[in-house]
């Protein structure tokens, strides 16, 4: 399911996703201080182009606690509500479980992405 999976999220729009994620990233890294969420929207740019058979590992320690807060007040949260409902939406049909998971995974990255790497 992972190659199938990730042609078709490919097609419907993970390159469109993935792209605006990129250009955001490129945006947030023309200052100095936004470099580090310029970085998050490029790992959401990796993951949202294939999600499938990518695993997110958690970790970090005390500096990425106050990041991760900082970014779930300004950002987070929006990001994880979208992915949410889309993830719903997308469980509702049998066909759309697998696509509705990766929307999901991508919400819980979108609470708390620093410290956190994709494999």
């Amino acid at each position: 399911m992972g190659c199938l999976g990730n042609i078709i999220w490919f097609l419907f729009g993970g390159f469109f996703s993935s792209l605006c994620w990129a250009l955001l990233g490129c945006l947030w890294c023309i200052t100095i201080i936004g470099i580090p969420i310029g970085m998050q929207c490029f790992k959401f740019a990796g993951l949202v182009l294939f999600p499938f058979g990518k695993d997110v590992v958690y970790g970090g320690g005390a500096v990425s606690l106050v990041a991760n807060i900082f970014w779930l007040i300004f950002t987070g949260i929006p990001m994880a509500i979208e992915h949410a409902i889309c993830g719903v939406i997308f469980c509702i049909t049998i066909i759309g479980i697998p696509f509705g998971l990766q929307h999901f995974k991508i919400a819980k990255l979108a609470l708390m992405p620093f410290g956190a790497t994709i494999s």
